[in-house]
Formats: C-alpha cells, sequence, structure tokens
C-alpha cells in the first residue's frame, strides 16, 4: 500500500509542475490584450453593457462589466469611475447591498481625489454628477440594509449620504432628479421611524420637485407617499382624497412603471375607503389584486447568489483568455490523456486491494443499520399518525367555525333584517299609536343583529376574507394594542392566497399573538411578513420577559408543539429565539397555496 501511495504521489506532482509553465505564461499575457482597447471601444462596450442592465439581464451585464472595469482601469478613468457605479448598481438591483457599497465607496474616494481626471475631463465629464449618483446609491443601499437588519451604523450611514445629496446646489436636471429621489427616500425612512413630521415635509420637498419638472408619474409615487402618512395617522379623507390625485396623474400612463404604482395606490385607496364605511373599497381591492396578479409573471427574483458566485473579476479573466488557453493546452492532451490514464489505473488497484475489507466491515454494519433503520421508521410512523391526528382535529375545528361564521352572517343575520322589514311594514298599519311591542321587537332585533355579526367576526375575521392577510393583521393589531402593549405590523407585498391557506396563516399568528398577550409582559410585538420565491416569511417578535424554550416544549405550554404541527402539515419552518430576560422572535417560513384562477368561457 505504502509503494502505491508513493506513486500516486508522484504522478500527482508531476501533473502539477508540468502545467504550472503555461498559467504563468497566460496570466502575463493579459496586461498586453487589454491595452489594445481604444476609447472609442471602451465607449462602445460602456453603452452595450448599459443596454444590457437596462434590459435587466443582470448576469450577462455583470460579466461584461467586470471585463470592462479592467480594460478601462489604466485608459480611461472615465469609463472606468462609470463601469464601477453600474456594477454597483447591478449589485444593488439584485439585493446584494453590501456588494454593491464596496463600488460605490471606491468611486467616491476615487472621484474626490482623482485631480488628474478632473483636469483632463473637465469640460466632456461631469464628475460631480457621479458622485451625487454613488452618494445615492449609497444612502440607498444601507437604507435597504437597516430596513432589513435594524441596526444603529446602517441607520447612520443612511443620513449621512442622503445629506451629502441634499447639500449639492446645483439646479440641473440631473442633480434635482437626484435630490428628488434623496426626499422621497427620506420620506420613507422617517415613516418607518413613525417620525410623521419629517417624512411630510421631505415628501412634499419630492413633489415640489417632480411637479415643476412636469414628471406625472414620481409625483404621482411622492402623493402615493404623502397620502400614506395621512392614512397611518388615521386621516382618512385626506389620503383618500390624495390617492385620488395621484391615480388621476397617471391614469392614463401604462408602462410597467406606472401599472406597479396604480396597483399600490388602488390598495391603500382601498383600506382608506373601508375605514370610511364605504364600501366600494371592495372594488378598488380586486382592481389592486387583478393588477399585481398580472405583474407577478414577469417580476425579477434573486438571482444575487448565482451572479456573485459566477463572475467575479478571476472568472472574467479566465473567461477572456479562453480560446488562448485552450490552443496551448491542446499541444499537452496526449500529456493529460496517460496522466488520467495513470490515475484511474492507480484508483482501481486501491479500490481492488481495499475491496474486500471494507465489504466484510459493511456486512458487520448492514445489520446494526438495518436494525436503527426500523426502529426509526417506527418512530416516524407514531410522529407522522400524531401530526395528522392532531391537525385533522385543527382542521375540523377551522371548517366548522367558517361554515358557523357563514351561517351566521348569511342566513341568521339575513333572516333578522327581514323579521325587521316586516315589522317596520307593520308600523305603517297603525293609523294612530304604534303599540310599543313593536319598538321593543325592533331593537331587540337591532341587538340581536350585532351580536350575530360580532360572533361571526370572531369566528372566522371578516377583514380577512374580504380583504386578506395584509389587513387583517393591520386589523388585528388595532384590536389588540392598549395602554400595556403596542402590536406594530410590517407587511411587504402580498396578495390574496388561497382562502383555506389564508385562514390558517391568520390563525397561527394569532396564536403567537394571543401568547404575547398572555405570558410575554411585553411593551412592543412587531408582526412582519415578506413573499419571496413562493414563500410567506413570517417573524414575530417581543421585548418581553421570553422564556427557556426546552422546559416550555416539555411541557406542552403555549401551544408551541400544536403549532409546530401544523405548520410541518403545511411543509413549513419554524424557529423560536428565545432565553429568560431576553425577549422572543419567532420565525416561520409557509409555502404558498395560490388561490385557483376561473377560467371564463
Amino acid at each position: 500500500m505504502r509503494f502505491i501511495d508513493k506513486i500516486f504521489l508522484l504522478l500527482f506532482l508531476v501533473v502539477v509542475f508540468k502545467t504550472l509553465p503555461n498559467r504563468k505564461e497566460a496570466v502575463c499575457n493579459t496586461a498586453s490584450f487589454y491595452i489594445q482597447l481604444n476609447d472609442s471601444t471602451l465607449v462602445e462596450k460602456l453603452q452595450d453593457i448599459n443596454q444590457v442592465y437596462q434590459d435587466k439581464k443582470f448576469d450577462l451585464a455583470l460579466k461584461k462589466a467586470f471585463t470592462l472595469l479592467d480594460s478601462s482601469r489604466n485608459n480611461n478613468r472615465e469609463i472606468f469611475y462609470k463601469t464601477n457605479y453600474l456594477i454597483g448598481s447591478i449589485f444593488y438591483e439584485t439585493l446584494s447591498f453590501k456588494d454593491g457599497i464596496k463600488y460605490f465607496r471606491t468611486n467616491v474616494d476615487g472621484l474626490l481625489n482623482d485631480s488628474l481626471l478632473l483636469d483632463a475631463n473637465k469640460n466632456s465629464f461631469d464628475s460631480n454628477l457621479l458622485l451625487v449618483q454613488n452618494y445615492l446609491r449609497l444612502g440607498s443601499s444601507y437604507h435597504k440594509l437597516k430596513e432589513r437588519d435594524f441596526l444603529q451604523k446602517y441607520r447612520d450611514s443612511t443620513l449621512y449620504y442622503y445629506n451629502k445629496v441634499i447639500d449639492f446646489n446645483n439646479l440641473d436636471n440631473n442633480y434635482l432628479e437626484a435630490k428628488a429621489r434623496t426626499y422621497s427616500n427620506l420620506s420613507a425612512f422617517y415613516i418607518n421611524d413613525s417620525l410623521y413630521g419629517l417624512a411630510e415635509k421631505y415628501v412634499n420637498l419630492s413633489i415640489s420637485i417632480h411637479k415643476s419638472k412636469n414628471d406625472k408619474l414620481n409625483q404621482a409615487a411622492g402623493l402615493g407617499n404623502l397620502a400614506s402618512i395621512y392614512l397611518i395617522k388615521e386621516d382618512f379623507n385626506l389620503a383618500k382624497k390624495i390617492y385620488l390625485e395621484g391615480l388621476e396623474l397617471i391614469k392614463n400612463d401604462n408602462s410597467a412603471k406606472a401599472v406597479r404604482f396604480k396597483a399600490s395606490l388602488y390598495a391603500n385607496l382601498s383600506w382608506a375607503m373601508y375605514k370610511l364605511k364605504d364600501y366600494k373599497a371592495y372594488e378598488f381591492q380586486e382592481i389592486s389584486y387583478g393588477i399585481k396578479d398580472e405583474l407577478r409573471d414577469t417580476e425579477i427574483r434573486g438571482i444575487v447568489k448565482t451572479i456573485k458566485a459566477e463572475y467575479d473579476v478571476d472568472t472574467v479573466k479566465k473567461l477572456v483568455l479562453k480560446e488562448e488557453e485552450n490552443k496551448r493546452l491542446k499541444n499537452q492532451r496526449t500529456f493529460w490523456m496517460l496522466g488520467i490514464g495513470g490515475l484511474i489505473i492507480i484508483i482501481t488497484l486501491l479500490y481492488v486491494l481495499n475491496f474486500y475489507k471494507l465489504r466484510q466491515k459493511n456486512l458487520r454494519l448492514e445489520l446494526t443499520q438495518t436494525q436503527l433503520v426500523q426502529y426509526q421508521n417506527l418512530e416516524k410512523i407514531k410522529s407522522d399518525t400524531q401530526v395528522r391526528i392532531l391537525n385533522a382535529t385543527i382542521d375540523g375545528k377551522e371548517s366548522e367555525r367558517k361554515q358557523i361564521a357563514e351561517t351566521l352572517h348569511d342566513s341568521v343575520s339575513a333572516l333578522l333584517s327581514s323579521a325587521n322589514l316586516h315589522l317596520q311594514a307593520a308600523r305603517g298599519l297603525f293609523k294612530g299609536d304604534i303599540p310599543i311591542e313593536i319598538d321593543k321587537s325592533q331593537h331587540i332585533i337591532k341587538e340581536a343583529s350585532q351580536t350575530i355579526r360580532d360572533l361571526s367576526h370572531t369566528l372566522v375575521s371578516s377583514v380577512l376574507l374580504k380583504f386578506g392577510l395584509k389587513y387583517a393583521l393591520k386589523d388585528m393589531a388595532d384590536k389588540y394594542s392598549n395602554s400595556q402593549i403596542k402590536i406594530d405590523t410590517r407587511v411587504g407585498e402580498t396578495r390574496r392566497y388561497e382562502q383555506n391557506f389564508e385562514i390558517k396563516v391568520y390563525n397561527i399568528i394569532q396564536e403567537f399573538i394571543n401568547n404575547i398577550l398572555k405570558h410575554s409582559k411585553a411593551e412592543k410585538a412587531m408582526i412582519k411578513l415578506d413573499e419571496s420565491d413562493g414563500k410567506l416569511y413570517l417573524r414575530i417578535s417581543d421585548d418581553g420577559v421570553g422564556f427557556d424554550k426546552k422546559k416550555i416544549i416539555k411541557k406542552e405550554g403555549l401551544g408551541l408543539n400544536q403549532i409546530d404541527a401544523r405548520i410541518q402539515m403545511m411543509q413549513g419552518e419554524f424557529h423560536i429565539d428565545t432565553a429568560p430576560k431576553n425577549g422572543t422572535v419567532i420565525k416561520v417560513i409557509l409555502p404558498i397555496l395560490e388561490k385557483k384562477k376561473i377560467n371564463l368561457v
């Protein structure tokens, strides 16, 4: 065995050292290849990459941009900085914010210190504008990270770079556009911090710039943000008025961006109208969901990991030199074939020598493994049976509650309304005094109708059935918040899903909130819900006393075992992060069950 190992090692070292000279030669020729590109070629390449980026072919754009970055580094500083900004923007668009920040900060440092560039290109290249654009991208990147991770350092960096944009006093349209976007972002920033006065100030500054430029699309977006502030402050009449104003500005604009704005404006308008008891809200809500369903099929999902793993600078260099390397490797093909053949022979010999011993060892393990698998299968069957029994019980309870709620709302409530109409008609038959029993009967019927509606809503949320999870969670938070605990919600771009799926998700969240109210002694709680790649991501956190997870699960307390069983049956994931006196964070991931589409003939 030792002699064979030595032969294998010797053959491996020969193969490696044989290839080293050619590897070195390939790398050395890189510089001469890039020097051949002239300025006009670089400009054309940048224009081509920018078009690919605009077409949202981010993987191809990133590959080409890395190649151009190396080509322009020592040839054309303007192209170099613009390519750097384009790479950062690709990472930003694909949600890889930290990678994008590296390129934006490199640009800022370079543009502020590159005196040769400023002297050589002062008539053709507006370096200050590119600097402002990098400041804006940096602020937006840190803003996104702050929303995701809630870290103070990201908050400070966000405000620092946004203020850098605001400090520029140039009145050129491109600078004003950057300022308008900064004001809009600051408005969203302060809305999330519940500083509504500052949010209103900055969104009005953004709207003012867009209005002066007659930019109706971005003006409508600004009005949507302004109306949302009033929606949060529960000034529903003013919110409704501003939403309608925004929709009027873009009613004839059918661009992709305008359609997305319309979907958002219609969704928020429907909620404001619902709060005003204007039930035309249902019509606007259906319009919003219809638009979102059409857009969903064309949305670009995250491709960051693939891009980052596949197209770094070294990989691009290898791709550019691929043809040259192939020519060199062609002369070594015979050597490689012999080397690979030798390796195969050695591996085969090692396999034959070890096969007998391995076979004996495997036979001894086989019996033990078979016994272990049988035991695991029995335990799995037992566990699956318990989960199915538990979920069948919960499903039956949910189905029964929904059926009772529908019966109360659609049948009993309708009968009471009919009885009230009959009594009202009977009043007209009396020419003199109307018997007091009729008044009392109508009062009793009215009270019974209200009780029926309240009971129906308790069994199954009517807001959930009419408006979906987003507004049902807002309604839940409003209902359970009080002087002792404040419950907030942060719901992303959700849609309407299959109804039983929505009910299950709502009931899971309600069970968690009930546990918080009963046991946590928290002052603040947060419900976050987002959709991504066909899954719902739920995060519920509180600042309460926390608990020892192991002890609670052993005692089967707080209904955690029942909730875990329900999530397993929905093929989801369930994690709890908690400790005594340290609050609680609950994370749930559920695959989405879509509502069935009805095909009209």
